[in-house]
């Protein structure tokens, strides 16, 4: 037998991945929001593989169950800039994006950025605010840059909106339109706390989200870690099982409006970052199942026929289950 040279020795090895350090910052973080929000680890998780995946996260419930705190604990843990936003029905664009001033002095306009340039935006009861300031973000969401006085400004990266919203039925809201659903990568809801982990918030009282809580990660590793995803292996049966899901959407007789491709993109994304974030460097079926509701529910519409007695996204979630029974999962 050929004895090997010392190149194709070092050409052939093995290399760890993903490396053992990043899967140990990624456990940090986790851990991390699981002490902010006690009792949600599938909620902590999805959150986790909407932040790797480079994605926008719209957190939907009713009050008081700890969206805004989830949203905030998120971005305290990466060491980066971060603007929070309370949405309102007087707002304007001008105050998500900023604007354009004279200044006496120099005798020239000078434009004063807005909180969208920062790396953490979180939008606080969206759907509070009038179409027209919600539509501000479209660009930014989808593009990375916000367009003023015809000039595109590049936002920081990484970006990432983190938005919170009330359900629709709740008075004084607007309901965001699918334009705007469809930019968000993933909509997860928190839902109420079981009584053992309610106990415990009751106990330790304050959340500890002020200006002392502790950084995990920093946004370079931060950036490494949602390059790494793309590396993640997709098998072409995979890809298949993703987009017969995908097609069934557009084809059901109790849907309107199916997901779009963006949506599939969205949901390839999310299954690399979810094999990333359980230490595989290939995705599985599962992972599709485990993600297609939170990635694909806000961006399916119910007809009006088959969601009139029921709230129209529970109901949506409800088909995307129906059809994950109905697709043929690969081996």
């Amino acid at each position: 037998m050929k004895a090997m040279s010392p190149r194709e020795t070092m050409v052939s090895a093995p290399i760890a991945f993903p490396p053992p350090v990043a899967l140990k910052k990624l456990g940090e973080l986790e851990r991390a929001l699981s002490l902010t929000i006690r009792g949600k680890p599938e909620a902590v998780r999805l959150t986790l593989v909407c932040l790797l995946a480079r994605g926008h996260l719209l957190i939907e419930d009713v009050p008081g169950v700890g969206k805004t705190t989830l949203a905030h604990a998120l971005a305290r843990s990466v060491d980066s800039s971060f603007h929070r936003l309370q949405f309102t029905s007087d707002m304007l664009p001008s105050d998500v994006l900023g604007v354009t001033v004279y200044n006496a002095h120099s005798e020239a306009f000078e434009f004063k950025p807005g909180p969208i340039f920062t790396n953490f935006l979180l939008a606080d009861e969206i759907n509070r605010t009038t179409p027209k300031t919600q539509s501000a973000l479209l660009e930014a969401m989808n593009e990375r840059q916000v367009t003023i006085d015809s000039r595109s400004l590049p936002l920081p990266d990484p970006f990432m909106v983190i938005a919170t919203q009330n359900p629709a039925e709740h008075h004084g809201t607007y309901p965001l339109p699918e334009s705007q659903l469809d930019r968000f990568l993933m909509r997860l809801r928190i839902g109420y706390p079981d009584v053992s982990s309610e106990r415990e918030i009751l106990r330790n009282g304050d959340n500890g989200l002020g200006e002392s809580f502790a950084r995990v990660i920093g946004v370079r590793e931060l950036m490494d870690l949602q390059g790494m995803t793309r590396s993640v292996t997709v098998d072409e049966s995979i890809l298949d099982y993703l987009l017969a899901i995908v097609e069934r959407t557009r084809t059901h007789e109790s849907l309107s409006l199916g997901v779009s491709p963006r949506g599939s993109q969205s949901l390839f994304r999310a299954v690399q970052a979810r094999a990333l974030l359980e230490g595989r460097t290939y995705a599985i079926p599962d992972d599709v199942k485990k993600l297609a509701v939170a990635v694909f529910g806000h961006r399916v519409v119910v007809n009006a026929r088959a969601g009139a007695s029921v709230r129209k996204s529970d109901f949506g979630d409800r088909v995307l289950q129906e059809i994950l029974t109905q697709v043929e999962v690969p081996l």
